[in-house]
């Protein structure tokens, strides 16, 4: 796993170990970046289940302003603060040891990039509560970029916002929503 492109471009992530874990394809995250290449430069952006930090870190690296990561997990906070270093990106970082709705309802900041990549089995139930405390945080012209199993059944709508894109890449999807202005 690496950084695609910008200041810390070639530089090697390393990740979390294990049968839980799940880090996005260089494939699926080029795709991503690809989709929302001209909204990073300056912008803040949240990201959600962080497990490595490997999307915030590309987007730091691409010129956005500030990234805060969020995971309930000790092993992955330690990558998510081992990558930043490498990176040299710590100090446009905020890194929280929480879960995901823990966080959000403490949150006061503003955000215009948020990623959500839960683990797949609990995607479907999460996200739906997830986009709903999400709503208050984000800016005029906000995107969220939420990736699932390909199965997934997301809602076409949450307040304001809603699916402006979905892109498949074998068994994953990413699924992107803004603000209907």
């Amino acid at each position: 796993m690496r950084v695609i492109t910008g200041t810390a471009r070639g530089r090697r992530l390393i990740t979390l170990e294990g049968l839980d874990v799940r880090p996005t394809t260089d494939k699926v995250k080029e795709g991503i970046f690809s989709a929302i290449q001209f909204d990073i430069d300056g912008r803040k952006i949240l990201d959600l289940f962080a497990g490595s930090g490997q999307l915030g870190i590309e987007a730091l690296s691409r010129g956005a302003q500030k990234c805060v990561f969020v995971d309930s997990s000790s092993k992955a906070l330690n990558v998510i603060n081992r990558n930043l270093q490498t990176t040299g990106l710590a100090d446009k970082a905020e890194v929280y040891a929480s879960d995901a709705l823990g966080y959000l309802s403490r949150c006061r900041d503003t955000f215009d990039i948020v990623f959500l990549d839960p683990p797949y089995a609990m995607a479907e139930n999460i996200i739906p509560k997830i986009l709903a405390s999400l709503i208050p945080l984000l800016s005029r012209c906000a995107t969220i970029v939420c990736e699932t199993d390909v199965n997934a059944a997301l809602p076409e709508q949450a307040e304001d916002f809603t699916v402006y894109r979905t892109y498949r890449y074998g068994k994953t999807a990413v699924t992107t929503y803004k603000r209907i202005l």
